[in-house]
């Protein structure tokens, strides 16, 4: 059985690499966002992830980590709450709020479309 890797991290000696790269970070990002759209409490949770991190080609924001860990924590993703807690420490109320205000916007976006 072989294994295939995708590397995350692109060799900056290699343009083409750094484009394949960004490349792959967009699409990891787009197919986390398609399966959040349809309720997919692990997408919500990697997007909180990558968020959180700064990894796949997004900026660290921890507004918009705590929102997709939020997401994934109401649909019963245990991990997800911790991590909210977590992140929840380094931030101020007033960001918390605005975190919040998104993730009720997003589920607000979700029932309008259905």
């Amino acid at each position: 059985m072989t294994q295939s890797w995708i590397k995350l991290v692109a060799d900056e000696s290699n343009p083409i690499a750094i484009a394949d790269s960004a490349k792959t970070a967009d699409l990891l990002i787009a197919s986390c966002l398609a399966a959040a759209t349809n309720g997919d409490g692990n997408a919500l949770f990697d997007l909180g992830v990558a968020f959180s991190t700064g990894s796949h080609g997004v900026t660290c924001d921890l507004i918009e980590a705590h929102k997709w860990f939020n997401l994934a924590a109401v649909g019963g993703h245990e991990e997800a709450a911790l991590c909210r807690s977590d992140i929840a420490d380094e931030m101020t109320a007033r960001e918390i709020a605005e975190a919040q205000r998104r993730a009720r916007e997003w589920l607000r976006a979700g029932r309008a479309a259905a």
